[in-house]
């Protein structure tokens, strides 16, 4: 059935900054600073960002830190920039801000106000989404406005994918993502081994951890499909040489190599292999997801908790673009455990857009209501 009289068109949340000609504002001091003293050490009483909008008087006037993340200090630069760093980044010399207040009297101020959602005209509309999603939501709603989303961001944002290996383990699902791949609705993957493994495994014998991806029969020996794949992409040195050597066709490691849309991929304690690619240092792979994720506009988890989480940490709700205009990040998180999304939500990514469903109808959904399947 047609949803008639429910046609969307994306509309961008407005940014309202604070009124820094308040009294409370002009009279508020600067920010404290205070050096570092040891490598990877914050002084006593560091403040510690959040995911919002966050402004430090310096030198009389409010600045906005423009690249941030949850749980980390911020650092004034000597040509006056402010830097967000996690604490074990600090050096030595580097000047950190200090206070625990956030209300403008330590000249900090958190602006959890910031986006009106389209239409709005008052404060008290501030720009946050439902809280609380279980199964027993309806959420044809959130599709619709996910796919008008997904059309803007294609021509003016970075979309970026944190994925679970359920991916691989089911044909449509494997074959969904590789067409949004195509289609330019992807701009960066973040995922582990499993994920990438099991993916070339099936490109390869069309199997994850020895099932039919289709099927999904056993097939005769397949728990060895799985170590020879892994074996094999060490043996040619790199994921894209083995799609090249081994001609695979199809997949989402696949599309990504022939589209050229950067993945990173981080590592486990249980992996197997693990692929050539896969960052074995858990702190150098969060860097480079960092990377990926900073300027990232749209950010969508699907099926990965430790995944999910890690990256709400690292994306703030807000993100500054080029010409100064400040936007929100759109965050998606989509499990069929409701624990997960929920846990997310329990760790302050208050903007977050849950959907709790499997993945693989998930992405199917998605991929047809683009136009793209």
């Amino acid at each position: 059935m047609d949803r008639v009289g429910y046609a969307m068109s994306f509309e961008m949340p407005t940014y309202i900054e604070p009124d820094f000609s308040l009294p409370e504002f002009v009279s508020s001091p600067d920010a404290r600073w205070e050096q570092v003293a040891i490598d990877g050490v914050a002084p006593r009483g560091y403040h510690s960002t959040s995911m919002y909008p966050e402004y430090f008087k310096v030198s009389g006037t409010w600045q906005l830190a423009c690249e941030s993340r949850m749980d980390s200090s911020v650092v004034l630069r000597k040509d006056g920039r402010l830097d967000v760093v996690e604490n074990r980044n600090l050096r030595a010399g580097d000047l950190v801000c200090l206070g625990r207040t956030e209300d403008g009297s330590e000249g900090i101020y958190v602006h959890v106000d910031g986006f009106l959602a389209p239409g709005s005209k008052r404060a008290a509309d501030k720009f946050v989404f439902r809280q609380g999603r279980s199964r027993e939501t309806a959420f044809a709603r959130d599709y619709d406005r996910l796919f008008e989303l997904l059309r803007y961001e294609r021509e003016h944002g970075k979309v970026v994918w944190v994925m679970g290996p359920a991916f691989a383990f089911d044909h449509d699902a494997r074959f969904a993502m590789q067409r949004m791949v195509e289609a330019g609705y992807v701009d960066g993957v973040m995922a582990g081994n499993a994920l990438a493994t099991h993916d070339l495994e099936a490109g390869l014998l069309h199997t994850a951890l020895g099932q039919d991806i289709y099927t999904q029969e056993s097939v005769p020996n397949g728990h060895y499909n799985h170590l020879d794949v892994l074996n094999e992409v060490r043996r040619c040195g790199s994921i894209k040489q083995f799609v090249d050597d081994h001609g695979i066709e199809d997949g989402i490691m696949y599309s990504l190599v022939k589209k050229d849309v950067p993945f990173v991929l981080t590592s486990s304690i249980r992996d197997d292999g693990p692929l050539p690619e896969v960052i074995g240092d858990a702190y150098v792979g969060q860097l480079a997801m960092r990377d990926m994720v900073r300027d990232a506009t749209t950010v969508i988890c699907l099926a990965t908790m430790l995944h999910t989480i890690a990256t709400g940490n690292m994306v703030p709700s807000y993100r500054v673009l080029a010409d100064g205009t400040v936007r929100p990040v759109f965050f998606y998180a989509v499990d069929a455990d409701e624990f997960v999304v929920n846990k997310l939500l329990d760790r302050g990514s208050l903007s977050a857009t849950t959907i709790v469903t499997n993945v693989q109808d998930f992405i199917t959904i998605v991929a047809r209501g683009l136009g793209v399947w």
